[in-house]
């Protein structure tokens, strides 16, 4: 049972991170300061999209699932609904390439669009204290 409730958290954690990951570039406009988080998080998950590697909370999350007495994924709420966001159907080399450059060219247009309303603020910065 415990192996179960931690390998859902795993999962759960897993699908927190994807979406960071995916959308945490929005999260930056609010609070610049989660820059210093979603940076790595996004350069370490399109790194694993673009070369094909397995993040290690998948394994983890297995192995938990084994030592549950699970052979595999049931049909519970969360694996039923969650997993296959996670883990979809068809996933090849080249699907995982293509997610990685969405990941890449959502953010990359997120912060193009940050940096260029910083940049004015600080232009309009410097032009009011030119006018004192």
């Amino acid at each position: 049972m415990w192996y179960q409730l931690l390998a859902d958290g795993v999962m759960l954690l897993h699908l927190g991170f994807v979406l960071f990951v995916v959308f945490g570039g929005f999260l930056v406009l609010r609070c610049p300061k989660i820059v210093w988080f979603h940076l790595p998080a996004a350069t370490w998950g399109a790194t694993v999209e673009f070369t094909g590697w397995i993040c290690p909370l998948t394994p983890l999350e297995v192995w938990l699932r084994l030592k549950g007495g699970d052979s595999g994924y049931g049909a519970d709420f969360i694996e039923q609904y969650v997993l296959p966001v996670l883990y979809p159907i068809g996933l090849t080399h080249d699907v995982q390439v293509a997610l990685g450059s969405f990941v890449v060219a959502a953010n990359v247009g997120v912060y193009c669009w940050l940096w260029r309303c910083r940049f004015k603020e600080l232009s309009a910065l410097r032009a009011a204290l030119k006018k004192k």
